[in-house]
């Protein structure tokens, strides 16, 4: 397990690499008052107070984004279908070769933030 988010970033492939790097960014500019941590294994984000946001982790055959939360990903379960995007109660799985659209990403962190209150 890895102890930072650059750690974690560092032993990936480039391919996998570059496209969390660029996921992590997008959640970075959308939610800069939280905090990078590692939470459940993978690098996230953590609100002041302690909620996690969302997560990011890579995989053997896929990357994921998760919000650390099973009521934000339903939601949007049918549009990620459409887009060509596999979904868990928890995430939204991609690949490098075919990344999130960051306008996707950035409802799910409202969603997320939503829930949050």
């Amino acid at each position: 397990m890895s102890a930072t988010p650059d750690a974690y970033l560092a032993r990936l492939p480039a391919p996998q690499c570059e496209a969390l790097q660029a996921l992590r960014q997008v959640i970075r500019a959308e939610v800069p008052e939280a905090s990078e941590c590692i939470s459940y294994a993978m690098p996230g984000f953590r609100m002041p107070g302690g909620k996690m946001v969302a997560g990011y982790a890579a995989f053997s055959r896929h990357l994921g984004l998760y919000p650390h939360s099973g009521g934000v990903i339903p939601g949007f379960a049918a549009e990620c279908a459409a887009l060509g995007f596999k979904t868990s109660k928890s995430g939204v799985l991609f690949t490098p070769e075919h990344p999130l659209p960051v306008d996707l990403v950035r409802r799910i962190l409202a969603a997320r933030l939503a829930e949050i209150g």
